[in-house]
């Protein structure tokens, strides 16, 4: 069974969207992908729908929606994105925070900035799974 991973956000609407989209797509072979936040939003926010959908060809708005954290399983690993203020909490095994600030309302250079380091970071994390570098109770 594959660890189940969080990426956690206060509104659940971009950076940890971002994050389960690529989570599914660069790494669905080692962990399942989830998101959430304490409130949500109407919609997924559209610079990060547009931008995923031409450099990633992922359509998260066909695939994701806001959710708060009842909404998903229970997770082995809880990533936060860097909330800036306190982010919310979930149980887990392993925790850790990216520290990656929000790209709303900025231009699409900063979101492609964003985009670039979530996945270097999701390619990183899964390493780190793949070779057991990270304790995950069983």
């Amino acid at each position: 069974m594959l660890p189940k991973v969080a990426f956690i956000c206060v509104h659940n609407s971009c950076r940890s969207q971002m994050a389960e989209a690529l989570g599914k797509q660069l790494a669905a072979d080692v962990f399942e992908s989830y998101s959430a936040g304490t409130h949500t939003k109407p919609q997924i926010n559209q610079d990060a729908v547009r931008l995923m959908k031409d450099v990633y060809q992922i359509d998260m708005e066909a695939t994701q929606c806001s959710k708060v954290l009842e909404d998903i399983p229970a997770v082995d690993i809880v990533i936060t994105m860097g909330c800036n203020v306190e982010c919310p909490f979930l149980s887990c095994s392993h925790r850790e925070d990216w520290g990656l600030d929000d790209p709303s309302g900025n231009e699409d250079a900063v979101f492609l900035e964003t985009m670039k380091m979530i996945e270097t970071k999701i390619l990183d994390l899964k390493k780190r799974i793949q070779t057991n570098t990270i304790e995950i109770d069983s």
